[in-house]
């Protein structure tokens, strides 16, 4: 892929949660993100997302940070001149450090681009091989034990064969069993958000009689060798997300033998291609398990997790969901809908397979900009 790059649009959006969404961090009633337009010279259009959020709660990026980094240190080097595809990209921009989520909006959108003008979809650009993938719930904090019974159940009823359920200290062993009690061969799993301490160990093993599939982020992120003395002490095995920002990362970890399993994101990593390096090193060569992970992103977003899903090492069901899980109406056409035997379809048009509705994306808006050559 050789194009010029003709403009590169911004977007702030805001859409409203069909329920609030608890972690550790706090609670979000609307999901703020940033949307990624690129136009080639010859008219396509290639779309991606920065999932960021309006507080640096999961990761420091922020709107704000984002929106600026995309328009005065991102985008410049590429509007205007003719580029090799999303590896020219990073490499235009290597001098910027950090902010991941940003650049992996903008790589993202570039992806989706390169696979339109081949005529290829996503999926088969990076070498996916799956037709559907295996998908599971995120299931935030709830008011109480009863509240969480229900909001499972009304997950179940609707086809999701994985749940995986927010915890923090103080709730965790209770909603947990409650669940394993109610349901005992559901493909149960936690996620704390890197809200524990290695003084918390009680409270964790308190969890090892549950059988879950793992426990996932337990201490806080670059804590790598806390994970690794934590992994010893626990025998429900441990997955990190937030610890592993690059395959760099991901090597320090399979070294310390900090965690078994890895939730893989594509924002926070910084975009497809380090994903696919994480993937390659601790799926195909570690031989470890892998699944990937979501940020509540809106059906652009999506669209990158199930391609990604799609790789031959994944093998975990992915939080990823279908678009009614999060959203009234979404920004793509058609949505995401969660298939009988709780999976997702992977696109095979052109790109990430499915049409962005530029009306809706508008309707959400809260700020656009447009840089142009």
């Amino acid at each position: 892929m050789r194009v010029l790059v003709r403009s590169v649009e911004i977007f702030h959006v805001a859409m409203g949660l069909v329920e609030p969404f608890e972690t550790s961090f706090g609670v979000e009633n609307v999901r703020n993100t940033i949307l990624i337009r690129v136009e080639e010279r010859g008219g396509e259009v290639g779309w991606g997302e920065a999932p960021v959020s309006v507080g640096p709660w999961y990761s420091p990026e922020t709107v704000s940070t984002a929106w600026h980094v995309l328009r005065d240190f991102l985008t410049p080097p590429i509007v205007g001149s003719e580029i090799e595809g999303p590896e020219d990209f990073l490499e235009r921009v290597s001098r910027v450090r950090g902010h991941r989520m940003a650049r992996a909006g903008l790589e993202l959108a570039l992806w989706d681009l390169k696979a339109k003008l081949e005529g290829k979809s996503l999926r088969d650009v990076i070498g996916g091989t799956k037709e559907r993938v295996q998908v599971g719930v995120s299931v935030g904090i709830q008011p109480g034990v009863e509240e969480t019974l229900r909001v499972v159940e009304s997950y179940l009823d609707r086809g999701y064969r994985r749940v995986k359920l927010k915890i923090r200290p103080g709730w965790d062993r209770q909603p947990a069993q409650a669940v394993r009690e109610a349901h005992p061969e559901l493909r149960l799993m936690v996620d704390a958000n890197g809200a524990y301490t290695l003084a918390s160990i009680e409270r964790l093993r308190a969890l090892d009689d549950l059988g879950l599939m793992m426990i996932e982020q337990p201490l806080r992120p670059r804590n790598l060798l806390a994970h690794a003395e934590l992994a010893r002490r626990l025998e429900t095995p441990l997955c990190l997300d937030e610890s592993v920002e690059s395959v760099d990362d991901a090597v320090e970890a399979l070294q310390l033998d900090s965690a078994l399993i890895l939730n893989l994101k594509p924002a926070r990593v910084g975009g497809l291609l380090e994903s696919l390096r994480i993937h390659d090193l601790w799926a195909a060569s570690a031989g470890r398990p892998l699944w990937i992970g979501g940020l509540l992103e809106t059906g652009i977003g999506r669209a990158f997790l199930v391609a990604a899903a799609s790789l031959p090492g994944v093998t975990m069901p992915s939080d990823i969901s279908a678009s009614d899980r999060y959203y009234e109406e979404d920004l793509v056409e058609p949505p995401w809908s969660l298939n009988g035997d709780g999976t997702l379809s992977v696109p095979r048009g052109p790109g990430i397979g499915v049409e962005v509705l530029e009306d809706k994306v508008e309707k959400y808006t809260v700020r656009r900009d447009e840089i142009r050559a």
